[in-house]
């Protein structure tokens, strides 16, 4: 049987393709091909994502010689993006990740509540004063999450441009390899820039690459190449992941109405009903590109030592089994076990600050817009399709 192609059609823009379900009720594992033109295995049920992702013979290492990259990149890229904290196995992982856990802890995350309300209501008003129709990812989704991530990691929001143009490029499908290759040189050049400019402070900044530079003075574990590759990741996973799932669940929010409804009504249900948007657009997908280090079995099947294998954690927060009717939208769900950010020592670092910024976004946006609608049939929108981020690369809105 000829291996199935990466990424595959959806018949609607706000479901997954249907022929994840076709492979949920199939074989455990099935074989792929992906943009690259790598094989791997692909899994896709709840049960055996969440096991395989915390199997400790498990590697994101990059330069395995099987690694299913999604689309082809430089051995140059490669180098770089091995660098980075989602490429990391342990114990180089570990090390990296006792230096940052801090930053983005459940306290921490509640303790800049009032400077994202403060980012959000600035631009619900500059929204409000400006023309209409207005295009939501351009007048708010991207605005708001690009400067938390600046302001927590430390990166001048008015140099927002750089990255938003880089990030774009490196999640694009269709763009080369050179194309990429000059995106990822320009955003390290400039983070190395930024984090030599933060040494040079004799005070550390209330920020993370401050203290990060502070912790490092103790430590001397990691050099300023390695904070910059640290912000790296950060700031390209931080804005535009978050910037799709507002944009995704606002659609989503509009075209369920009585679920809208429930949701304004009852200011407790927004922690809830922010896991069941998560679950619902999952926009990392696929989320989860790995190489087994030994033979590891998933359900009544095996993946050999060297194969490669890519999890779906869209598919499997669309799995009947744990999560009944998935392609209904239930703040009546318990959704917390969705997998939107991963599972396992991999599961991403800024979940909580993720959470704060979607509760605050959806709950002000339409208190301070009520009338919002959309001003262009769904069918009509312009979606991320074979993009490594889904999400809507434009969303028409009114009030």
């Amino acid at each position: 049987m000829e291996p199935l192609a990466l990424p595959m059609p959806r018949s609607c823009p706000m479901r997954p393709p249907d022929q994840y379900a076709e492979l949920r009720a199939g074989a455990p594992l099935a074989k792929i091909t992906l943009p690259s033109g790598r094989t791997a295995w692909f899994i896709t049920r709840y049960e055996h994502v969440r096991r395989f992702l915390t199997d400790r013979n498990v590697s994101t290492n990059r330069l395995h010689p099987n690694f299913p990259f999604y689309l082809p990149l430089s051995r140059k890229l490669r180098e770089g993006v091995n660098a980075s904290l989602m490429s990391l196995d342990p114990p180089e992982h570990t090390v990296l990740t006792r230096m940052v856990i801090p930053e983005f802890t459940h306290k921490r995350a509640q303790t800049l509540r009032p400077r994202i309300q403060r980012i959000v209501d600035e631009n619900l008003t500059r929204m409000l004063d400006g023309d209409r129709p207005a295009d939501l990812v351009e007048v708010l989704c991207r605005p708001i999450t690009s400067q938390v991530i600046c302001e927590v990691i430390g990166v001048p929001y008015r140099d927002r441009d750089i990255f938003h143009a880089t990030s774009k490029v490196m999640a694009d499908r269709n763009a080369t390899s050179h194309e990429r290759d000059e995106a990822d040189a320009t955003l390290r050049n400039y983070l190395s820039d930024v984090v030599a400019e933060k040494a040079k402070e004799a005070v550390p900044g209330d920020h993370l690459i401050g203290r990060i530079m502070a912790k490092n003075k103790e430590t001397g574990v990691l050099s300023e190449e390695d904070i910059a590759a640290l912000c790296l990741s950060l700031l390209t996973a931080g804005h535009e992941t978050t910037a799709n799932v507002i944009s995704l669940g606002t659609v989503l929010l509009l075209e369920n109405p009585e679920q809208l409804a429930a949701f304004r009504a009852d200011p407790a249900r927004t922690a809830g009903a922010v896991e069941e948007i998560l679950r619902h657009t999952t926009i990392t997908d696929p989320s989860g590109l790995r190489v087994a280090l030994a033979d590891i079995e998933v359900g009544d099947m095996v993946v050999k030592a060297g194969d490669a294998v890519v999890v779906s954690t869209a598919a499997a927060n669309w799995d009947e089994t744990v999560f009944p009717h998935p392609e209904k939208l239930d703040f009546d769900r318990d959704a917390r076990q969705q997998l939107a950010f991963g599972h396992g020592i991999h599961r991403c670092i800024a979940q909580n600050l993720a959470r704060v910024e979607l509760e605050i976004v959806f709950t002000s946006l339409f208190a301070r817009i009520p009338g919002l609608r959309l001003a262009a049939p769904v069918e009509e929108l312009s979606f991320k399709d074979g993009s490594l981020l889904y999400g809507l690369h434009a969303l028409p809105v009114t009030w």
